[in-house]
């Protein structure tokens, strides 16, 4: 390995500043950038996914854990510092000049992956439900090591009952096991952000038997879409859902906010 100039020096001789457009803010602090790359567990020999490693960061601290990693930036300001690191670490890193919201990551790798991403704030969390949503379970993917807005990140792991739960949460949680790995504070980032950063970790588990994950979704974006109403008025628009409720013992007059994943999951498998 050749050793790397540090990553400011990199972004301050190539001229590189954070773009506002693509939700872009760095991190610098090797040994946090590290952690993170630890969060997955050994990466030794792993293939790995990033999704805008931006000048490399993050990148670096994959490669130093032993990972193959494929990078996918849309910057192309940033190519260059990603060229230094791909020199530095030969047949390890592979970039690709490209949008995430286009690639379909199956297409990159012939067997299993692990995406581990700072991902871009603007685009983060339609990345993960589109990573979450297959049909085909379990997953390509081994687990998915991704930084969020905190909020986003509460959003996820929420359970029944408090304010951060809905959809994302049931999506997050119905078929794998989703945790809050660490917070990371506005002030590590260049620039700050004006709200406080978080990393989820995802691992996929078992799919629930005769579920279908679009009845699923339908049924989640009914109830939560109106989630101040009673089940009886938010579901009334899903045809036979409110029979479904009647027949497991769901009091009908439950908010959405109040249902188990576990219970999205019986009515799901109901209308499936």
């Amino acid at each position: 390995m050749t050793t790397l100039p540090p990553l400011r020096e990199v972004i301050a001789r190539h001229g590189l500043s954070a773009s506002k457009a693509l939700g872009q803010n760095f991190l610098f602090d090797e040994q946090l950038l590290d952690r993170i790359a630890a969060i997955p567990g050994s990466l030794e020999g792993e293939h790995v996914l990033e999704v805008g490693p931006g000048p490399g960061g993050l990148t670096r601290a994959l490669l130093r854990a032993g990972a193959k990693v494929t990078a996918i930036e849309m910057d192309r300001r940033c190519l260059p510092a990603l060229a230094e690191v791909e020199e530095a670490f030969p047949g390890q890193l592979k970039v690709i000049e490209g949008d995430a919201m286009k690639i379909a990551p199956a297409t990159l790798f012939n067997g299993p992956y692990h995406i581990v991403a700072n991902l871009p704030y603007n685009v983060g969390t339609a990345l993960f439900t589109g990573w979450l949503s297959g049909e085909d379970w379990p997953p390509q993917w081994r687990s998915l090591t991704l930084m969020f807005q905190e909020e986003v990140a509460r959003r996820i792991v929420a359970t029944a009952n408090i304010s951060a739960y809905g959809r994302l949460a049931v999506l997050a949680q119905w078929r794998s096991q989703a945790r809050l790995a660490m917070k990371v504070h506005r002030s590590a980032f260049t620039p700050p952000p004006k709200v406080m950063s978080a990393v989820v970790h995802v691992v996929p588990g078992a799919a629930p038997e005769g579920v279908s994950m679009r009845v699923l979704e339908r049924v989640t974006e009914a109830a939560f879409g109106q989630r101040r109403k009673m089940l009886r008025q938010s579901l009334k628009g899903v045809p036979g859902a409110l029979n479904a409720l009647e027949s497991l013992g769901i009091d009908p007059q439950r908010r959405a906010e109040t249902l188990s994943v576990g219970e999205f999951v019986t009515i799901a498998r109901a209308l499936s």
